[in-house]
């Protein structure tokens, strides 16, 4: 299955990279039945549910070294950054964390299978030391409140989160605000017109 060429149109994605794409969907296709790494619903329309909507983020990162993806599961967005980083800046690392076992033997069959510099660390977002990166992505993973304590943890000094959102995310916004002081930029999504990929800087506690 290949995707739809409009998805990826103004996107500049290599056919390196598409050929790695096409690798990952196939994998996810053939072990979700057993783990779920997404909905059914969702499993058919992979390209613009989870493929385009990851590969967004990556374009909203600036010049990177190292990348973490906190609470990874299927892969999405690390595994998707991962596999944009593989052609367009291959001096990246990433690291995806995932406390399943069998969601992390996942991630790392798509890492063999893809030739990726891509660690998978199988622990407890909390229980991991801190990663010092230079981006710190999370998706469908928890409140803001919540994400800017793990990114306060594993984020470098002028480092920089990705962090999708829904609809309520001027909500989340402003309750994190409560706790948290920082710079956000949110940037519309170019899936879902009421949902925006925040671009979060400078966190510390407020």
């Amino acid at each position: 299955m290949t995707p739809e060429h409009s998805l990826f149109e103004g996107l500049d994605v290599s056919r390196e990279t598409l050929s790695r794409l096409i690798t990952y969907v196939e994998l996810v296709k053939r072990w979700n039945p057993k783990i779920n790494l997404v909905s059914r619903n969702s499993l058919s329309n992979i390209w613009e549910r989870h493929i385009l909507d990851s590969v967004q983020v990556y374009r909203c990162a600036d010049e990177f070294h190292s990348w973490v993806d906190l609470g990874s599961g299927g892969g999405f967005p690390g595994m998707v950054c991962a596999i944009m980083a593989a052609d367009e800046a291959p001096q990246s690392h990433f690291s995806l964390v995932e406390s399943d076992q069998r969601k992390s033997a996942f991630l790392r069959s798509v890492v063999r299978e893809c030739g990726l510099d891509c660690k998978v660390i199988s622990k407890r977002i909390e229980a991991v030391d801190s990663l010092d990166a230079d981006i710190v992505s999370a998706r469908a993973l928890a409140n803001l409140r919540m994400l800017l304590s793990f990114c306060d943890r594993h984020l470098g000094e002028n480092g920089t989160a990705l962090l999708p959102k829904g609809e309520n995310w001027k909500k989340e916004l402003s309750e994190a605000r409560e706790e948290w002081k920082f710079d956000a930029e949110p940037i519309t999504s170019l899936t879902e017109p009421q949902a925006v990929i925040l671009k979060i800087k400078g966190v510390s506690r407020g």
